[in-house]
């Protein structure tokens, strides 16, 4: 096979060699296998993104919710919306929506080895890669979009290399398929797909000593079909999110040690620290080498990660991503020699350190969230179908916020009450330009956009007729709006006994029924 990006160190068999590969495969079949063993992912965007395909496969039918109703438009980000509700039809929602999420899982394993079998004509590193990055704090927060889409940029990347000599035509139809599909999937998948080529597009200039004209001839091919798909989509009315545009530098540096995990902080820190001294002890011995094309890229996604903001069109944690790019993409580009034993134990050793701490903390919070999901879907029986549900939190707004990463996956399991009592729930993801779902004229001033629960403290104030012109509309009346509160976090006593009547709890969240109060 043609080697495309020869690294400086070409590692055939090592000693030790074959207990890594062993250990690899172990740890990847071992990493695949909680989303076949729970019912619902604890994973915190998770059950939103499941609530809005039961609306979807529902949509049009006598079971339909009425509160909510569909707002096609050709903007990206589709991929769980269109695929599921399809699948849905043979496999039922939550097992459908289980599926897409492990297909994700297996694009992104599958794309990392083929392009590093692609750029370096065999496969060395792109295992470990995809065994210690496969719970990224991107992945286990349930950017399950962002995960498919990533998945199918890197085979588009690794398609694109073996094409990249082709002719203009050939070269053309793979990039306009794959524009394509990321575009529907996800549009920063759909950026890394195109900044990964065009960074190698200009290092491929310079390798090659290319004229000016040809290299930019060259990016500009890359840049039609994804120009043609935006003219497209601003002419039909479509959008890319509808969000804010922050920069949050301070986290640049914290999200390196934070992004290992999405659960525990401290094991992620303590596991990050573990892998780059590795890698860096690895470099100052010329262990670990990058390739020519590995050190543009590096260089070019520090700059990304740099210049890119937190939030991108309400599109969050977008900067904290480009590590996680980074991870799968960079293998394909660098070469870890093993010359002796003592080094194929020091890179066993590291990946078991790094990878084991990491999944043990997956399959502990997954399995532990199976009996609070159960409460959360039962407690739903109490509900009066076709109700307005409310969902509160009793954390303060001065608790800092990734105190205990554990407590955000049950945040959104009340948007299942859209299914399972026809309920409105105005948490669930509705953002024109991100979802296909809209709440009905009748309850869209309730509609809250992504902000999380509303602090327990607010809703106290606003019921004692403490008002102010800061606070939202969609909340300021919730007293005589909604017909039932969900209060999610530690459990405290009733603040409002003359509101609020207790119907259920469980050891994450308490339902209340609001009596409503008259105007």
């Amino acid at each position: 096979m043609t080697v495309l990006y020869p690294t400086a160190v070409q590692v055939g068999d090592r000693p030790g060699g074959l207990a890594l590969k062993i250990t690899v495969a172990i740890l990847l079949a071992v990493a695949l296998c909680p989303v076949l063993l729970v019912p619902i992912p604890a994973m915190v965007d998770y059950p939103n993104h499941l609530a809005r395909m039961y609306l979807l496969s529902r949509d049009g039918t006598p079971d339909a919710n009425p509160f909510y109703q569909t707002a096609w438009a050709l903007y990206p980000n589709l991929a769980m919306d269109l695929a599921i509700p399809q699948m849905a039809r043979v496999l039922g929602v939550e097992n459908a929506t289980r599926l897409f999420l492990f297909i994700s899982q297996l694009l992104i394993v599958g794309g990392t080895f083929a392009l590093e079998r692609v750029a370096k004509g065999h496969n060395q590193l792109a295992g470990a890669a995809a065994v210690v990055f496969l719970y990224a704090l991107p992945f286990t927060w349930g950017f399950v979009n962002f995960e498919f889409g990533l998945g199918i940029a890197l085979i588009g990347i690794a398609v694109a290399l073996v094409a990249q000599e082709r002719s203009s035509l050939c070269r053309l139809g793979v990039h306009t398929f794959f524009v394509a599909v990321l575009f529907a999937s996800h549009f920063f998948a759909l950026g890394v797909y195109g900044a990964t080529l065009g960074i190698l597009e200009l290092h491929r200039g310079r390798r090659k000593k290319a004229a000016l004209h040809e290299t930019i001839s060259r990016l500009a091919l890359l840049a039609v079909p994804a120009l043609v798909l935006l003219a497209i989509m601003m002419v039909s009315s479509g959008a890319i999110g509808g969000g804010k545009t922050t920069w949050h530098f301070a986290f640049k540096a914290a999200w390196v040690f934070m992004i290992l995990n999405g659960y525990w902080i401290s094991v992620s820190a303590a596991t990050m620290v573990v892998l780059v001294a590795f890698v860096y002890v690895a470099l100052r011995q010329g262990v670990l080498k990058f390739g020519a094309a590995g050190v543009w890229l590096a260089a070019g996604f520090a700059l990304l990660y740099l210049a890119i903001p937190s939030d991108l069109f309400g599109v969050g944690f977008a900067d904290l991503r480009m590590i996680v790019v980074a991870a799968f993409i960079l293998p394909a580009f660098c070469s870890l020699s093993l010359p002796d034993r003592r080094w194929s134990f020091a890179a066993l050793a590291c990946l078991v350190a790094i990878a084991v701490p990491n999944l043990a903390v997956v399959y502990s919070v997954w399995f532990s969230y199976r009996a609070e999901y159960a409460a959360m879907i039962h407690s739903f029986a109490k509900l009066e179908k076709n109700s307005l549900v409310l969902v509160g939190g009793s954390r303060s707004e001065d608790d800092p916020p990734f105190e205990d990463l554990t407590l955000f996956p049950i945040e959104h399991a009340p948007t299942l009450a859209v299914h399972y009592a026809s309920a409105f729930v105005p948490d669930l993801f509705t953002a024109p330009g991100k979802q296909p779902i809209r709440a009905r004229p009748e309850v869209e001033r309730l509609d809250i956009p992504e902000t999380g629960p509303i602090p327990l403290v607010i809703l106290k104030a606003l019921a004692d007729g403490k008002t102010s012109d800061f606070v939202p509309l969609y909340f300021r009346t919730w007293y005589r709006d909604f017909d039932y509160l969900y209060v999610l976090g530690p459990h405290i006593e009733n603040p409002m006994p003359d509101l609020l009547e207790e119907l259920d709890r469980s050891s994450r969240f308490i339902l209340y029924k609001v009596h409503r109060r008259q105007q």
